[in-house]
């Protein structure tokens, strides 16, 4: 009987270690990701995401960064074809995180799905804005029903305000509050579990210089 207790904790203490492993090179990788300013290095790391949520398949943080790197360097891809098969992928795993979460989202995931439909409308504005546009809308409200403290959701905000023509209700000005109380929150957050997303607060910081300068229209 105490073999098979010893035995027991034994498989019991190797599962744990296992699942432990992925925090390492996750959280390296996607620090180094989240640093450089480089395009080429940002596809590279962003690969290396997607190689470690294969090696880690069952673990629904590493879908998530890789959804996310594949979202953030959709960004620099002017190509309308290339910018959405990235964003296909991207879509695919921000899926496959959600189904190892029991197919419920939580406010993070709400976040990365405003975010890649950000991405959509961003590649074609006119044609796309008023279907992405919702669906960016909608999801950050359900982040902000489970959250509201998610710092993501008025960085987010900032983000799509700042970039929206005056005219729109757009620009430096209007953006500027949002990016102002994200960095309220990001202000109390931990970096100290890569599990529990803590991103955005530098690229935070960044626009809100930029919004409180003076619109040049």
């Amino acid at each position: 009987m105490k073999q098979l207790v010893w035995i027991a904790a034994l498989t019991l203490g190797m599962g744990t270690a296992q699942a432990q492993d992925f925090k390492g090179p996750l959280t390296a990788t996607w620090n180094a990701f989240d640093t450089t300013k480089a395009p080429e290095a940002k596809t590279q790391l962003a690969n290396k995401l997607g190689l470690i949520s294969k090696k880690w398949a069952n673990e629904w943080s590493t879908h998530f960064y890789y959804s996310l790197a594949k979202t953030i360097v959709s960004y620099n891809e002017k190509d309308e074809a290339k910018h959405d098969a990235l964003l296909d992928e991207a879509d695919k795993e921000h899926e496959e995180a959600v189904a190892l979460m029991g197919g419920k989202e939580n406010d993070e995931t709400y976040v990365l799905g405003a975010m890649i439909a950000n991405s959509r409308m961003a590649v074609n504005p006119m044609q796309r804005w008023q279907k992405y546009g919702k669906i960016f809308t909608d999801n950050l409200n359900s982040a902000k029903e489970i959250n509201e403290k998610n710092p993501r959701i008025y960085y987010m905000r900032g983000v799509s305000t700042l970039f929206t023509p005056k005219a729109f209700g757009g620009g430096r000005k209007a953006a500027l509050p949002y990016f102002e109380k994200a960095g309220t929150y990001f202000a109390t957050e931990s970096n100290a579990d890569i599990t529990k997303p803590y991103w955005g607060k530098t690229q935070n910081n960044y626009f809100m210089e930029e919004a409180k300068k003076e619109d040049k229209e």
